[in-house]
């Protein structure tokens, strides 16, 4: 039986659980909408980094922040909008600040909305009126986020919209990787490159944006935890991202609709027509054994 429950811990946290398989997913809509974990039975498929998470003037690393209006970084975090300029940090606004829930079912798996409305602060970085509503439903072993982009403005809104799920991992090297793209662009690095199917763990840092995407599926195999995700997502994301960091225990696969500095650049950049909603959707499932 899904069910949706509320539970108060240091932030409102709802908790969506299918008994089924013993699934539990949190969400923390005040802490930017954010799901912080996902479990099944025993094992975690999330990585959250609790100290940055219990401080609320530290973004968080883990779980799966939320990217809006832009997804990673702009050269010196500006862009410009009909001849005006404009301040806005990485991955966007949404990710940082607090959401409301707005609707809970429990009808076809355990689904909670959270949405958000513009405001003065985010008008100041972002001219733009809109409402964002987001679907979270954990339905067995898929988690299935469903986003939809609101223009409410009187003219046409750009943007791009992308997740950033980061994933427990005790032993890198055991990972197997089936993703759409033999070619890959590091952060910083404007050469394309071969992907040989496999990852170099030992650089400190890695960075890179996977384009000309081959389908709308992924799948990484941890060996040692026995763990298969399987990622699905709809044509509107053209940009996968795998980031890592030596040393730490996780990793990063993200589909993103557009790629960096898309607001200045115009590559791949949604657009939404004054009242216009434009939904996308990714999807995750995590099969043990």
């Amino acid at each position: 039986m899904p069910a949706v429950t509320l539970k108060q811990q240091q932030y409102q946290t709802y908790i969506l659980s299918d008994e089924t398989i013993s699934a539990e997913v949190s969400v923390v809509p005040e802490r930017g909408g954010i799901i912080t974990d996902w479990r099944i039975g025993e094992h975690q498929i999330f990585y959250l980094d609790t100290e940055r998470f219990t401080d609320p003037s530290l973004s968080v690393r883990g779980g799966i922040p939320l990217l809006f209006p832009i997804c990673g970084n702009l050269p010196n975090d500006t862009y410009t909008l009909n001849g005006k300029t404009y301040q806005l940090k990485q991955h966007g606004f949404a990710r940082n600040l607090p959401w409301e829930v707005t609707e809970q079912s429990t009808e076809k798996g355990a689904s909670l909305t959270v949405t958000l409305k513009s405001n003065d602060q985010t008008r100041a970085v972002y001219p733009f009126d809109f409402e964002l509503n987001f679907i979270y439903t954990l339905r067995g072993n898929t988690l299935e986020l469903r986003y939809r982009h609101t223009n409410l403005s009187q003219e046409s809104m750009p943007f791009s919209t992308g997740i950033h799920p980061y994933f427990t991992v005790a032993n890198k090297q055991q990972l197997v990787f089936d993703l759409p793209s033999t070619q890959f662009q590091a952060k910083d690095d404007e050469t394309i490159q071969t992907f040989s199917g496999q990852f170099d763990f030992e650089q400190d840092e890695i960075d890179v944006a996977f384009f000309n995407l081959s389908k709308s599926s992924a799948v990484v195999n941890d060996l040692s935890r026995k763990l298969k995700l399987t990622f699905e997502w709809d044509n509107r994301y053209s940009t996968l991202v795998f980031w890592t960091v030596k040393g730490k225990e996780f990793y990063c696969l993200e589909p993103w609709s557009s790629p960096r500095n898309a607001l200045n650049t115009g590559k791949s950049l949604m657009s939404a027509k004054p009242g216009e909603t434009i939904e996308t959707f990714v999807k995750i499932s995590a099969d043990l054994g």
